[in-house]
């Protein structure tokens, strides 16, 4: 799938198949992170890659936005070291896993976003390491709209030049 379609057609999943997702992809989705550019290089993420069925359960519990994390038959727990940029760089690379898997047929979704202290100690995270978000990951358990979203025009969001001037 070349990029702009899985941009265009990309989803949130949130129920997913009792069906693993295979070592390479999961490599491939990890990788994709790894490679994603970082502000002066600095790399400050970690993703702790966690398929262990009670541990998921634990970590759908903890996150109180996401509960189908427990449903999920993979997840990856994106942590970062503190620093102005972290947030940035850890969060394009959870954009470089989400689109990595969807391309694969993957789908995920982006659960919480900070507040996630409880889940340091479950999976031994040092004090010094943010956890930022949990991104569930699996084959999709029912049949959604690829590329059917509700998005404002794209007259009400760019301008040429200045704000006042349409783009079109």
């Amino acid at each position: 799938m070349e990029v702009y379609e899985a941009i265009r057609t990309v989803l949130a999943v949130r129920t997913y198949r009792d069906k693993p997702v295979p070592s390479e992809i999961v490599r491939r989705i990890v990788e994709a992170a790894r490679l994603t550019g970082s502000s002066r290089n600095g790399q400050p993420w970690h993703f702790i890659i966690v398929e262990d069925r009670e541990t998921l359960k634990q970590l759908g519990t903890l996150a109180r936005t996401g509960p189908y994390i427990a449903q999920a038959p993979l997840a990856i727990v994106v942590a970062m070291e503190k620093s102005v940029y972290a947030v940035s760089d850890a969060s394009r690379a959870i954009q470089s896993m989400i689109l990595t898997a969807w391309s694969e047929g993957v789908g995920s979704n982006w659960v919480g976003f900070g507040n996630l202290t409880e889940v340091k100690p479950l999976l031994g995270i040092p004090e010094q390491i943010d956890v930022l978000a949990i991104l569930p990951f699996g084959y999709a358990a029912k049949v959604i709209g690829k590329g059917k979203k509700n998005r404002k025009s794209l007259n009400e969001i760019a301008h040429r030049e200045r704000f006042d001037q349409s783009f079109n």
